[in-house]
């Protein structure tokens, strides 16, 4: 089952569905669409940026548009796709705070399962996505949006709620952090400094750094990890040389971006590299 929307004026696309709609991903592809994919009685098996992950049943997952995604199994799933053009999660930030959380957040990938309760919530939620598919008329765009915006904010509550943030009228350390997770998305190919961010939050680098502490993290810590999931992308699904690499993620010297990879995953590229080929 596939339902999609189209708005010809914007190139505003929405996709609902079954995984029926993950077919196109049996081979690693960026998908260009941010996706939730919301298991129910079974679990699935995807792989993203080359991890494999079983999504347990009753829970519910997002990807953004940059991450390698391969679907391995799974069945009764409800899957959700859209463009930038749809729904922007930049522009519409200040409505359902999820930049720099639920996407382009320092959690690899939020998965999150789902109590009885919230299950209920979102096949309900469903229900009305399909009657509004079915609703041809002037506003029909302007409702689905509206229905979109409020998947977004239940799913950032859970995950917020999962990952033991506590839930203020004014939490700080939560936006602080979603904000400097969105600036490094947009500057980490050219800016690996902690001072360079700090500056555009009007922060210093130890009110980031004392902050993120409180969170388990640190600034510097985020940009690598950044830095260094670029670099194995790159590595698992191009042909780019190390060299290469090195120089799309800011490094002038090869060796120091070798140093950081190695740092964080034993391996330099290169060996990273024919480790890969080895077992493919």
């Amino acid at each position: 089952m596939q339902k999609t929307f189209t708005e010809f004026s914007t190139n505003a696309i929405l996709k609902i569905g079954d995984e029926t709609l993950l077919e196109p991903y049996k081979t690693a592809t960026q998908p260009n669409l941010y996706t939730f994919i919301r298991t129910n009685n079974s679990r699935a098996e995807i792989v993203v940026d080359s991890i494999p992950y079983t999504i347990e049943p009753n829970s519910i997952l997002a990807l953004t548009v940059v991450q390698y995604f391969q679907f391995i199994s799974g069945k009764d799933l409800v899957v959700y796709q859209f463009n930038s053009e749809f729904y922007c999660i930049k522009d519409h930030d200040q409505e359902v705070s999820c930049a720099g959380l639920l996407f382009f957040g320092n959690v690899h990938i939020p998965i999150m399962e789902l109590n009885s309760d919230e299950s209920r919530k979102f096949k309900v939620l469903h229900e009305v996505f399909l009657d509004e598919f079915e609703t041809k008329d002037t506003i029909q765009a302007e409702m689905l949006r509206m229905l979109m915006a409020r998947f977004i904010i239940i799913s950032t509550r859970l995950l917020k709620s999962k990952e033991g943030f506590v839930e203020t009228a004014k939490n700080t350390k939560i936006d602080l952090l979603r904000e400097f997770n969105m600036l490094v998305e947009s500057h980490f190919k050219m800016e690996h400094s902690v001072s360079f961010y700090a500056d555009k939050l009007f922060k210093s680098p130890k009110t980031l750094s004392n902050t993120f502490a409180k969170l388990n993290t640190s600034p510097l810590q985020i940009i690598h990890e950044r830095i260094i999931l670029e670099a194995k992308r790159l590595l698992i699904y191009t042909d780019k040389t190390a060299k290469e690499i090195a120089y799309e993620v800011g490094f002038e010297d090869a060796s120091h971006l070798s140093r950081l990879f190695k740092k964080h995953t034993q391996l330099s590229p290169s060996d990273f590299k024919k480790q890969l080929q080895k077992a493919y």
